[in-house]
């Protein structure tokens, strides 16, 4: 175990969501319709950091389904991630370990039905049973998703290429201008064949009663190194206490790339998470700052660990 980083993040609990009695009544009905029946009950999702509705509801005979709800007008934002979602699992149906989504409308509210799938997510502070599971899984998923099914997917060099440029508005850090050189040089770290998730993390992840793991929020794919999802899954691990870089030496993808590439990736996501840290709070996800900030703590203390910096610099 390595010293935690402290967070107050209430992990689990983390999501401001409508609950089933808030939607408007003809849209209950219209979801009730689709399902095949009344609902009696709607256990809502309470991870994540995104306002919309997303619950557990139980039919009157007994089925089960996972749906998230977004108004087009007020939860705009919402709404529009939730049509990427859906279309990327279009695109993914049979590729991906994922909820099979069962069906789509895209009116005034952009709702998704899922499959419900019995699952937990990881526990928190992680542990480290947890997490071979969870590693596993993603090497098994990226061998998979390599070479990447459908075509048209952009690479994570574009999708990222305004991120080492965010080091400049990071202040009270140390060794910024050193991780902001390391960042620039990504792209060239980075370049792969695999779909890479991109958002890795234990509000996105279900571990099956039988050991089976899920991902959800199939909303970023990228084209990328092998290697990405799995370094990403290390950060609230990391920040939980456990020894990162000793699991990332005995890892099968992890330990095969070089060091620059690995800490280029820390580099770059440590400026990302910290400046997003200094936007505005939202009022519909209070604690999203606090969990980039952390994660960007994370990322920067562990790139400062492995490049041999003064902490204190």
């Amino acid at each position: 175990m390595i010293p935690a980083i402290p967070t107050n993040i209430p992990h689990g609990q983390t999501a401001r969501r409508l609950e089933w009695p808030h939607l408007p009544p003809f849209l209950r009905s219209a979801i009730e319709k689709r399902l095949g029946g009344p609902v009696v009950s709607a256990e809502s999702h309470g991870a994540g950091y995104t306002p919309g509705f997303a619950s557990v509801l139980t039919c009157e005979d007994g089925s089960k389904h996972f749906v998230k709800a977004a108004s087009a007008k007020a939860q705009r934002d919402s709404a529009a991630l939730h049509r990427e979602e859906a279309a990327k699992l279009k695109k993914l149906a049979g590729w991906v370990p994922a909820p099979k989504l069962k069906w789509f409308d895209d009116g005034e509210w952009v709702v998704l039905a899922f499959e419900h799938v019995e699952g937990r997510l990881p526990s928190r502070p992680w542990t480290s049973a947890d997490l071979e599971v969870v590693s596993q899984a993603l090497v098994e998923t990226a061998a998979a998703l390599t070479p990447a099914p459908g075509i048209g997917w952009p690479t994570f060099a574009e999708e990222h290429a305004s991120y080492p440029e965010l080091w400049s508005r990071v202040a009270g850090y140390p060794h910024t201008d050193r991780a902001a050189e390391l960042a620039a040089g990504f792209a060239e770290h980075t370049a792969g064949e695999t779909l890479v998730h991109l958002d890795v993390r234990d509000d996105t992840i279900l571990i099956r009663p039988d050991g089976g793991v899920l991902l959800v929020e199939w909303t970023w794919p990228v084209l990328g190194a092998d290697w990405i999802d799995s370094l990403l899954l290390l950060i609230g691990p990391r920040g939980d206490g456990l020894d990162a870089e000793s699991f990332l030496s005995d890892h099968p993808l992890l330990s095969t790339a070089a060091p620059e590439a690995i800490d280029s990736v820390l580099a770059l996501f440590a400026g990302y998470f910290l400046a997003a840290a200094e936007q505005p709070v939202k009022t519909t996800s209070p604690h999203l700052r606090r969990m980039q900030r952390w994660q960007g703590e994370v990322c920067l203390d562990w790139l400062i660990e492995r490049r041999g910096w003064d902490q204190e610099a």
